[in-house]
């Protein structure tokens, strides 16, 4: 179990993982206010709050384990 995509897509197994491109996305707006003089105090504070389930199923062939159908109809992605 991995905390991000980039770690399943070189081989690892399941990763539950925050969109980290939102977040340096808002991470950027938040600091363009800044510049344009907005208050810190102004500024929100954001939290992840949507999160991903990615499956490298050639992986998990590879280790002999078969994944759950249920399990992989609910994942975000599967990495074949």
């Amino acid at each position: 179990m991995f905390p991000y995509r980039d770690f399943v897509e070189d081989g690892g197994l399941v990763a539950y993982a925050i969109d980290i491109r939102n977040l340096w996305r808002r991470a950027a707006e938040c600091v363009d206010e800044l510049l344009r003089g907005a208050k810190v105090s102004d500024v929100p504070i954001y939290q992840a709050s949507t999160f991903q389930l990615i499956i490298n199923s050639k992986t998990a062939q590879r280790l002999g384990l078969t994944i759950p159908s249920s399990l992989l109809s609910r994942a975000d992605e599967v990495i074949e």
